[in-house]
Parts: structure tokens; C-alpha cells; sequence
């Protein structure tokens, strides 16, 4: 198995991160993404549901995460009860197409959620395109989290790394497909 993995495990990790959220469109919801002096990153804020909003997101286009060949991504993530979507866009445009995995992860303790390229959506602010084409991770030049599940109030998610893979998982191999899958850590 290779992959390409993006850790969270020190100051300049998040340097390049930054907030796109709903205020875009006139909400008043925020967040952002944070150094852990624990080595990891947290995505924190709060959703509004105030003047038609409702989503937070952060983004970077800092990183090279997939190449041909990618099967899937993996994140090793603490969760607060809610959902939370990976979105991975391949132009340097403010807005347009986006490719969504939506996820839960474990309360209360680290897991790894595995989401496979079959499983990414093409969307345009939220609704999925039909007839736009599949994700190629080779193409990946923007690398996001985002919340947006039409609850209001606080949030709070913790991200150890985020990875592509280039090979079949385990749990894939042993027949498991049922995205996302969650391996807890020890």
C-alpha cells in the first residue's frame, strides 16, 4: 500500500488553511482551523442558520493529495456527534465544481474513516451536478472540511492526518463496503 498522507503534527500544517464560510451568501455562521500543540488540527466553530445559511467550511490548495491510482482517502478523526463532508476540487476557483464524501466519526475517541473516490459527488454549492464527471484524485489541488448538516450551534472536529490511498484496504478486501468505514485507533 502508498499513499500520500498530510499530517497535522506541528504549527505550519494549517498555515495555508482558510475559512470559507456562509457569510459568502449573507449567513453569519464561522470557523476555522487550528494547531493542537497535541499535534492535530481542529476544525471549530459555529453554524447559523440565520439568513439563509448554514455551513462552514476551511480549505487549502497548499496540498498534493492524490495521484492516479488513488482508491481512497482516509482521515484519523475525533467527532463531536455531527456530520462532516471532505470536499476535494480540482481547479484553483473560488466556486465551482466540488467533490463531497460526507462522514460521522466516532464521539469521543480517534477512528479512521475511509472514504472511497466511488463514494466523492460532484456538487455545485451544495446540490449534486448529474452528468459531471466522476473524481479523478489526480487533479486534486484543493483539499477541504466543511459542515453542513442543517443543525445550528457549535462544532468541533479533530484531525490527525488526511490521506490518500493507492491500494485496496483491508476492509474493502474483506468485503466490507460500507462507506465509510471506521477503524478505531488503540
Amino acid at each position: 500500500m502508498t499513499s500520500l498522507i498530510h499530517r497535522f503534527d506541528d504549527p505550519s500544517s494549517i498555515q495555508d488553511w482558510h475559512a470559507i464560510n456562509d457569510g459568502v451568501m449573507g449567513g453569519v455562521s464561522f470557523s476555522r482551523l487550528r494547531f493542537d500543540i497535541g499535534g492535530l488540527a481542529v476544525f471549530e466553530g459555529e453554524v447559523s442558520l440565520l439568513n439563509n445559511g448554514g455551513f462552514a467550511s476551511v480549505r487549502t490548495s497548499s496540498l498534493q493529495l492524490g495521484r492516479l491510482g488513488t482508491v481512497a482517502y482516509v482521515l484519523s478523526a475525533w467527532g463531536d456527534g455531527r456530520t462532516y463532508k471532505l470536499n476535494l476540487r480540482t481547479d484553483t476557483g473560488f466556486d465551482g465544481l466540488n467533490y463531497q464524501a460526507s462522514f460521522n466519526p466516532v464521539i469521543g475517541r480517534w477512528s479512521q474513516i475511509e472514504l472511497p473516490v466511488a463514494d466523492f459527488l460532484p456538487t455545485f454549492r451544495g446540490r449534486v451536478v448529474q452528468g459531471a464527471p466522476s473524481l479523478r484524485p489526480d487533479l486534486v489541488i484543493q483539499v477541504g472540511l466543511m459542515i453542513a448538516d442543517k443543525r445550528a450551534g457549535p462544532f468541533r472536529l479533530l484531525v490527525r492526518s488526511i490521506e490518500a490511498v493507492e491500494s485496496v484496504s483491508l476492509s474493502a478486501a474483506e468485503g466490507r463496503h460500507s462507506p465509510p468505514h471506521h477503524r478505531d485507533h488503540p
